[in-house]
């Protein structure tokens, strides 16, 4: 058999894949964090909607356009 060239063979398959393996754990690490900051900036402007509303609503009933 052949065992000196089979092992060198899975051997470069086995570095091939780690490196695989480190570059998508790499991708998947920066699109959490990209997730993440998308998440709190979504928030962030979905409180001040929520407040330009509430300061709207206290100004009272919004007068009629001058063309009426």
């Amino acid at each position: 058999m052949d065992d000196p060239a089979r092992i060198d063979r899975l051997e470069m398959r086995l570095t091939e894949q780690d490196a695989t393996i480190e570059d998508l754990s790499r991708t998947a690490t920066e699109q959490w964090q990209a997730i993440d900051r998308l998440t709190r900036q979504v928030e962030a402007l979905s409180e001040q909607l929520e407040a330009a509303g509430e300061r709207g609503t206290q100004r009272g009933p919004e007068p009629p356009p001058p063309h009426y």
